[in-house]
């Protein structure tokens, strides 16, 4: 019988046509188990936010994908896979809309300081501090964009809507391509330095790791506000701290961090700062691209491609090769 392994939660929709495969083994919940007790029978993985290295591959005999649920990979290790003749799939473009729109969600709780005049009214002092919680408007402001892929796209096409010039820094579009989508291409240099709003869309690597360093911080803007609902390694969340404490940024919003299994009470420990020390900043816990319709677009796409992998097949956006077909 073939044997599935999902994580993560996934879509009710998705589950049931995975139950149509074979047996399905969950690593969460009340009957949740833990991979490594069904490693030796499972033939599939759909993968969310467990780490899958070198020794939970190499330990899988039978396994012949690892269908990502979701576009990053960082969580795979590609060569171990590759090595064991394993797949391992993404579903690029599924929760496209869903991250664009989210990021509009924390842009306009940064501008307009939503979740501390919430806090205000909740405790009863909002009448007096409504000074502290004047905003800004985003029309007119200019967005920058450091990565212009399927996500990066959408954010420009809803920050026209509101009005706002659009910078871009991105490696593969030239200057004629980024004009026709209605922004500018720039250097990084003069991204930061012409942000009002700077939001991350690429992907981490060994060249983006702490792209936003000290310095990048210092370049931007005084009275910017940092999005990054991309990676968290983009950001060197340390310096962040300091330019949220100097008040050289506005505010900063972030659905990603450097290390993901934190206590959302203190999500930055190795700062030594509780997030209520931080009115400017707003955590979220990598729930940007969770919403009803795209988890199960997601899925069915992830699906997918277990689907094509167990059938022999060479499943649609593979990120690596395998020696021997799968079968």
């Amino acid at each position: 019988m073939t044997t599935i392994y999902v994580s993560d939660p996934v879509h009710d929709d998705v589950l049931t046509e995975l139950g149509e495969l074979g047996e399905i083994h969950l690593g969460y919940g009340p009957a949740a188990v833990t991979y490594q007790q069904v490693q030796h029978t499972v033939d599939a993985v759909l993968l969310r936010g467990e780490v899958f290295d070198r020794e939970k591959i190499t330990n899988s005999p039978q396994l012949k994908i690892i269908a990502r649920h979701g576009v990053g990979h960082d969580n795979v290790d590609l060569n171990a896979a590759s090595d064991a003749d394993v797949w391992v799939t993404t579903t690029p473009g599924r929760n496209s809309r869903a991250v664009a729109e989210h990021v509009f969600a924390l842009t306009l709780a940064l501008a307009r300081k939503i979740p501390t005049a919430a806090g205000r009214t909740r405790t009863g002092s909002w009448s007096e501090s409504k000074a502290e919680l004047t905003g800004f408007e985003l029309h007119d402001r200019t967005l920058g964009l450091l990565g212009l892929g399927s996500i990066g796209s959408l954010v420009l096409q809803i920050a026209r809507g509101f009005g706002m010039r659009v910078l871009v820094t991105d490696p593969v579009l030239d200057s004629a391509q980024v004009a026709a989508l209605g922004a500018r291409k720039v250097a990084l240099d003069d991204l930061l330095a012409g942000s009002d709003v700077l939001s991350l869309h690429v992907p981490l690597t060994d060249t983006t790791r702490h792209i936003v360093d000290a310095a990048a911080l210092a370049a931007l803007r005084p009275g910017a506000v940092l999005v990054n609902t991309s990676r968290g390694g983009l950001v060197d969340e340390a310096a962040l701290v300091d330019a949220l404490r100097s008040g050289h940024l506005a505010g900063a919003a972030l659905d990603v961090l450097e290390a993901e299994a934190v206590d959302m009470k203190n999500p930055l420990p190795h700062n030594a700062v509780p997030i209520d020390a931080l009115d400017n900043l707003i955590v979220t816990p990598h729930v940007a691209g969770q919403t009803e319709e795209s988890l199960r677009e997601v899925g069915r796409a992830a699906l997918a491609c277990i689907r094509q992998a167990l059938a022999g097949d060479v499943p649609d956006n593979h990120l690596n090769t395998v020696r021997v077909p799968a079968a």
